[in-house]
């Protein structure tokens, strides 16, 4: 098995998008490919069919090479949850919550793990696709770091650099990396792509020569930035826009402490729509649909909306007939009180709720991390839960949806009248789903999206595919792929 590294110049670099347009490509040419990334941090996660959590951006580097996602793509997943550290996520399982000095005591007890999924790729495909975090060269964390230079001369494999010009200063990001690298690792370079460029691509044909008067790697390309193929990002650092999209609002709570942003894209396929993220309870007056989404800090942020007065304005848009849909810790904040007296899931403590739902969640040490099918409209899609504590009615309410966990079929969630609330991850993925609601908003020029979800992500893929083939000078990889 031969193994390429995409290491970034930084974090938010484009380094997940790289990795998944490559990803892309080798599957296109026939290659036996697969994704990694050996410790991930990040609140966007995804459910594999066995029942494990792994980082959005492997889960979408896997169906870019057409398989299905598996713990094995990223053993050590960090969640990160407030005050208690990150939540430490092992081959998929959760176990404590560790705090950033603490997690680097656990380095040398964790790299064995890594050592031991690498070696399980070794036998099932011929290029491993890894992907890096943040800087390959952070000084002073280079002796502790197992995601960058540590698994790729483990595997003998070689490393491509992307560098990010929207940040400015991109010959320094690319020059600086390279000289803070030791000549063993440099020997394993490809060479450099510069990403996210906007605008005249002609402004840039001098990069070739003044990279090469500095330094001896191989320069590829620039990546010119294409909205309409980016797939959802991960990294902590890299905020969402706060509009994207033309048309009526869909207002978004954005939590300090918020998870699983991703849950927003599949409105971005329709048109006559606008995503605004919402930090601010004035931004409610011109939401048309308010959207709670997940959290990994449900008291936290439940406090935050209190503090922000966020929680009077959603209160009143329920009240003017605004559709509002609560997912995961949002759904919980939707009831009656919220109950986490070990803070097992972040803040410990008692709170009342929105008191727009009947239900009351009490948090355990369990968490339940399922894969299922969601049913509602005649239409029916793949979704999942990744969710601590357990929410009862306190009187009867009408379910939102029916699931199949493998196991058994049963409703889930709650809704009355025009307010929603649901575990279930992937909910926006039913066209007809999104569609109900924007009737309900009262939207004037919305238009759902005719392709589904699934067949979009791989139109994106295949698009990004594209733009690697045009735009770069591929043949450092191609000769190490082949020889």
């Amino acid at each position: 098995m031969k193994a390429i590294s995409i290491l970034g110049t930084s974090s938010n670099s484009g380094k997940s998008w790289f990795a998944t347009a490559l990803c892309a490509l080798l599957r296109r040419k026939g290659v036996s490919v697969a994704p990694f990334k050996a410790q991930n941090m990040s609140n966007n996660s995804f459910v594999t069919l066995d029942g494990g959590e792994i980082g959005r951006a492997q889960a979408a580097q896997a169906e870019a090479c057409g398989l299905r996602p598996t713990v094995e793509m990223n053993p050590i997943l960090l969640k990160p949850s407030g005050r208690l550290g990150s939540q430490l996520v092992l081959l998929g399982r959760a176990t404590e919550h560790v705090g950033s000095a603490e997690y680097y005591t656990l380095i040398e007890k964790l790299w064995p793990i890594v050592c031991q999924t690498l070696e399980y790729w070794k036998q099932r495909c011929d290029l491993l696709i890894l992907e890096g975090a943040g800087s390959p060269v952070e000084l002073n964390l280079m002796s502790r770091d197992i995601v960058n230079l540590r698994p790729i001369q483990y595997l003998d494999g070689r490393w491509v650099l992307v560098a990010d010009i929207e940040r400015g200063g991109v010959f320094a990001q690319i020059v600086g990396t390279w000289n803070l690298l030791n000549p063993d690792h440099q020997a394993r370079g490809l060479g450099v792509a510069v990403n996210k460029f906007h605008g005249d691509l002609s402004l840039f044909t001098e990069a070739p020569h003044c990279l090469a008067e500095r330094i001896p790697l191989p320069y590829l390309g620039v990546l010119p930035f294409s909205p309409q193929l980016q797939p959802e990002s991960e990294d902590s650092l890299c905020r969402e826009a706060e509009e994207r999209g033309d048309g009526d609002t869909v207002g978004w709570i954005r939590f300090p402490h918020l998870s699983n942003s991703q849950d927003c894209q599949p409105w971005l396929m329709d048109s006559g729509v606008r995503l605004r993220w919402i930090q601010h309870a004035h931004d409610l007056d011109t939401a048309k649909i308010v959207i709670l989404p997940g959290t990994k800090n449900t008291l936290a942020d439940l406090c935050w909306l209190y503090d922000t007065g966020i929680d009077q304005g959603i209160i009143r848009a329920a009240r003017r007939g605004v559709p509002i849909v609560g997912i995961c810790g949002g759904y919980q904040m939707l009831g009656e009180s919220v109950h986490d007296c070990e803070g097992v899931a972040g803040d410990q403590g008692v709170a009342p709720g929105l008191n727009l739902l009947p239900i009351r969640t009490t948090f355990s040490k369990t968490k339940e991390v399922v894969q299922v099918w969601a049913s509602w409209g005649g239409e029916r899609w793949q979704a999942y839960e990744i969710h601590m504590g357990t929410t009862l009615q306190t009187r009867p309410c009408a379910p939102l949806c029916s699931v199949e966990n493998g196991r058994a079929a049963c409703q889930e969630g709650c809704q009355v009248r025009n307010v929603w609330g649901t575990y279930l991850h992937g909910l926006f993925e039913s066209s007809a789903i999104r569609s109900e609601l924007a009737r309900r908003a009262g939207f004037s020029s919305y238009r759902s999206a005719t392709v589904p979800w699934r067949e979009h992500l791989q139109r994106v893929y295949d698009g990004m595919a594209d733009i690697l083939e045009e735009h770069l000078n591929l043949e450092p990889i191609w000769n190490y792929v082949a020889n």
